[in-house]
C-alpha cells in the first residue's frame, strides 16, 4: 500500500509518463504507464526497465490510450452539416467497402433515421445507423460522426448476416438483431414477438424486394 501512496505523491508533482496504458488511481491520479496487469490483489506496471507494484484497491480502472481517445471523441460530437444525397453517397461506398448491397443499407438508414444525421432515439441510439453508444465503442467508431456512423451501421449488418449466413431466414433474422439485439433473436428462436421490430423488418424487406424487382426490370 505505502508503494502505491508513494507512486502518485511522485506522478502528481511529476506529470503522466508516456506510455500505452492509463491508470487512474482512488484520489483522482492517473499515470500512464507501457503495460499494467492485475495480479491478484496486486497491480504490476512496467515503463521501461522500472517495474512498480500497487495494490489493486487503490486502482479505479486501467484502460488503454485507444479507449481514452475513444471516450474523447464520443465526448465531442462533430459537425452534422450535409445533404441526404450525400448521406446517400456515404452509404453506398461503406456498403461497396464491406461487401453489401447498397439498397439494403440505404433502407436500414431510411427506416432508422430517415438519413438525418443528428437524429437520437428515446432509448439513445444515435445518428444516421441509429447506433447505441455502447454498440459504437465495440465497434471502434464515434456515433457523432456520419461518416463512421454509417461505417459503423455497416459493420454491424455484415457481422450479423455472417452470424446467420446458413439460416434460410438470414435477412430477416439479420435485421430483427439489428433493430432488438441479437439476445432477443436468439432468445425466441426467431424473430422476436416485439410489434416495432416485426414492423421494422417488413417494412425494410418490402423495400430489399422493390429494389430488387426494380433492377431487374433495368436489366
Amino acid at each position: 500500500m505505502y508503494l502505491g501512496k508513494l507512486a502518485c505523491r511522485f506522478l502528481l508533482a511529476g506529470g503522466l509518463l508516456r506510455g500505452g496504458q492509463i491508470v487512474t488511481f482512488q484520489n483522482g491520479a492517473k499515470l500512464m504507464v507501457e503495460r499494467a496487469d492485475f495480479d491478484g490483489d496486486q497491480l504490476i506496471t512496467s515503463t521501461g526497465n522500472m517495474v512498480t507494484i500497487y495494490a489493486a484497491k487503490e486502482i479505479v480502472r486501467v484502460e488503454s490510450e485507444e479507449q481514452l481517445k475513444h471516450a474523447r471523441a464520443l465526448a465531442k460530437p462533430t459537425k452534422l452539416g450535409g445533404t441526404k444525397d450525400e448521406t446517400r453517397a456515404m452509404i453506398r461506398e461503406a456498403a461497396k467497402e464491406h461487401g453489401l448491397p447498397s439498397y439494403l443499407m440505404e433502407s436500414i438508414a431510411e427506416t432508422e433515421s430517415g438519413l438525418k444525421r443528428d437524429a437520437v432515439s428515446h432509448k439513445g441510439a444515435i445518428g444516421v445507423m441509429q447506433l447505441m453508444p455502447g454498440t459504437a465503442q465495440e465497434l471502434g467508431v464515434n456515433p457523432h460522426d456520419v461518416k463512421e456512423n454509417i461505417v459503423g451501421g455497416t459493420k454491424l449488418m455484415r457481422s450479423l448476416l455472417l452470424k446467420y449466413r446458413n439460416d434460410p431466414n438470414q435477412v430477416a433474422k439479420a435485421l430483427a438483431a439489428y433493430n432488438a439485439g441479437a439476445g432477443a433473436v436468439a432468445r425466441y428462436r426467431g424473430i422476436p414477438p416485439y410489434r416495432e421490430t416485426r414492423r421494422y423488418v417488413r417494412k425494410i424487406v418490402g423495400k430489399i424486394l422493390d429494389a430488387e424487382d426494380k433492377a431487374r426490370k433495368q436489366e
